[in-house]
């Protein structure tokens, strides 16, 4: 058995200001950990549009949460009282843990929001609308540019980006990072905009980088994996009528009451985080189950095995991770040998993925390849045996992350303050 251990970042207090762009899931989750974190002075959330009949009807929305519990419960514990105070109607403005919220309720397209007015330097786009770096900041739909138009010096986006025209590439001023996997990519002299992938992908690169370090990409024949993944706002509660053009029909069923295969993006924005992995055949699928959050990832790699190095087995595959665990300072991996379920990692802080290492397996077998389906027939006449065995190691590794708060918004929260630290340095 293994215990996390408690690693704390500490960062001075900014003057800087926060934009966050949306108050759905992330969004909300986002504000949670700027409030707890207090790094910057002040945190300005757009919705866009007004919410229930007063400031006080948003304030509650912020407080309580469904999953997570109250607020001021989750900041202090079980006694603690309300964090949210000194609401503002006129101005839109509260104090949330004694950080200045101001809450802006005109405009959806982000080149109307006018974060120069607000003095907002960096925003954070959760809306999950906004995911083409390509388009241009007067897109009649809106864009992510349309932040940089509206007065913002960097806009992170916490969702992969997707360009919509194929034959277009990804722009000079764009990256997506994970931390704690590529985030020295970014660049704070040549990158404007910057995504921070998925929840998944966050979690399938903690799970790959390590064994990827430790064998090289060439010792992979192929790998494969599935997430069992919470609900999202996308789905429905109950059976719902398609929209004109649909495809997917699963999506309009009762997330309550079923288990929904559907698709994930993990496979291209992994890519972009572990450029490995345009070497190896790689394929991803997911699976919607009726829980509030707290999701798994199922991994499946082929090894090839070569005469001069040990065979890849359970224990090899665990101590791997034990180490990566053990020296990554800021608590992003965990491994455990615990017998867990998904509530037990909901909350993990700043867990990226808990690698349930008591349900690691694996299995070496030959496997007859010919090499006459493989080789010029001018070479194959000079080899007397065209059937071979080759030794394969098939690995099964578990992973767990809480999609919404522990893991992604968490590290989301990192790559926004060490972004927001290279502004001003």
């Amino acid at each position: 058995m293994s215990s996390r251990p408690t690693v704390e970042i500490v960062s001075e207090p900014s003057p800087m200001k926060l934009g966050i762009n949306g108050l759905g899931r992330i969004g909300k989750l986002s504000l949670w950990h700027q409030v707890e974190r207090r790094y910057f002075a002040e945190v300005v959330v757009n919705i866009g549009r007004e919410a229930g009949t007063s400031l006080e009807d948003i304030a509650l929305f912020i407080e309580k949460d469904s999953v997570y519990g109250a607020l001021h419960n989750y900041l202090y514990g079980c006694r603690a009282g309300r964090v949210i105070e000194d609401l503002d109607e006129k101005r839109g403005r509260m104090v949330i843990n004694g950080m200045p919220v101001t809450i802006l309720r005109h405009h959806r397209n982000p080149r109307d929001i006018n974060w120069l007015d607000h003095g907002v330097e960096l925003a954070l786009d959760a809306t999950g609308r906004f995911r083409d770096p390509t388009l241009p900041a007067d897109h009649d739909d809106g864009s992510l540019r349309g932040h940089l138009a509206a007065g913002a010096r960097k806009v992170v986006l916490s969702a992969p980006f997707k360009i919509s025209d194929k034959s277009s590439s990804m722009p000079d001023d764009a990256v997506t990072t994970i931390m704690g996997i590529n985030e020295i990519d970014y660049d704070p002299t040549r990158h404007a905009i910057v995504s921070h992938a998925s929840c998944t992908t966050t979690c399938l690169a903690f799970m790959l980088k390590p064994l990827i370090d430790s064998f090289g990409p060439k010792r992979f024949l192929s790998v494969s994996m599935a997430t069992v993944h919470a609900s999202t706002a996308s789905q429905q509660v109950l059976d719902h009528l398609p929209k004109p053009g649909a495809t997917d029909l699963r999506k309009n069923r009762s997330i309550f009451n079923n288990i929904i295969l559907t698709s994930t993006g993990a496979a291209q924005a992994l890519a972009q985080v572990l450029p490995e992995m345009g070497q190896i055949p790689f394929i991803a699928e997911s699976v919607r189950i009726p829980v509030n959050t707290g999701s798994l990832i199922i991994l499946v790699i082929s090894f090839q095995e070569v005469p001069d190095k040990p065979w890849v087995d359970r224990e090899q595959i665990n101590n791997i991770y034990r180490r990566y665990s053990a020296q990554m300072t800021k608590g992003y991996l965990h491994f455990t040998e615990e017998q867990n379920v998904s509530n037990d990692i909901i909350g993990l802080y700043r867990v990226a993925a808990t690698i349930e290492g008591q349900v690691t397996h694996t299995r070496t077998a030959r496997v007859a390849v010919d090499l006459s389906q493989l080789i010029p027939m001018e070479v194959l006449e000079k080899i007397p045996e065209t059937r071979v065995e080759v030794p394969i190691t098939k690995a099964v590794v578990y992973g767990w992350y809480d999609n919404e708060l522990g893991s992604y918004s968490n590290l989301l929260g990192d790559r926004v303050v060490t972004m927001a630290e290279s502004m001003h340095r």
